[in-house]
């Protein structure tokens, strides 16, 4: 049996809140059902959106055959349901994430964290006092090691806050799922003065990145494109 529900409000002119398509239905056909108490949570949103409203059931003539003139049963809705309600109707399951596994080398390294939890990058710190001369550049070491999650790759980023306020910026930042040994992280100073780092200072962000690694394969030739060869500014500057 197919029924079709919908909600009006209780006071006021109902009618005008149905679809144009609804309107003097042929009662020979169809018919209109106003269940006054209806079997659906007043709280449950997959439902009924206010206490105030009443769910109206628009009933074929088959489906008024087989429920006579009684009431509609209306199921309840499973507990599978009523969980996804309670934690959230509109979230969708969390898929299971790799652990980022970090090894400390000194007591003076300090493991990475989001600043918030949406941050798209983990800052990484300083493990020791350091100089970056003006127009030069330092490595500066974290004293830390860190296991890549498989299909990933981290990219050494700078800080915006590094970047604007005293033109720090990093350099060469490809860390691959492979590598077990010290991160260090390059700074480039692009300003005339030295700039000094404190062990414990943040001084770049870790971001995690999926990659593709197709094979290599040689080829004759590659598909024509719009753009062809043109490239270092063909489009414009």
């Amino acid at each position: 049996m197919c029924v079709r529900s919908i909600t009006v409000p209780a006071k006021g002119s109902w009618r005008e809140q149905l679809a144009p398509s609804f309107w003097n239905d042929r009662k020979s056909r169809d018919f209109f059902y106003i269940s006054p108490n209806p079997r659906i949570p007043n709280r449950s949103k997959l439902f009924v959106l206010n206490a105030d409203y009443l769910p109206v059931t628009r009933f074929s003539a088959m489906a008024q055959a087989e429920i006579g003139n009684g009431s509609p049963e209306v199921e309840e809705p499973s507990p599978k349901i009523q969980k996804l309600h309670q934690n959230g109707a509109h979230e969708a399951p969390q898929s299971s994430v790799p652990l980022l596994k970090v090894k400390k080398l000194s007591e003076k390294a300090v493991l990475p964290s989001r600043a918030s939890p949406l941050s798209a990058g983990y800052d990484l710190s300083s493990a020791t006092d350091a100089k970056v001369p003006a127009r030069g550049k330092a490595l500066v070491p974290t004293d830390l090691s860190i296991s890549i999650p498989e299909g990933t790759y981290a990219r050494v980023a700078p800080r915006s806050g590094l970047a604007w306020k005293h033109s720090i910026d990093v350099g060469a930042g490809v860390i691959d799922a492979d590598y077990r040994g010290p991160v260090g992280v390059i700074l480039f100073n692009h300003s005339d003065v030295d700039f000094e780092v404190k062990a414990g200072d943040r001084i770049a962000q870790l971001i995690i990145e999926k990659i593709m690694t197709p094979d290599v394969v040689e080829v004759e030739d590659l598909d024509s494109t719009v753009r062809g060869a043109g490239g270092f500014g063909s489009t414009g500057i």
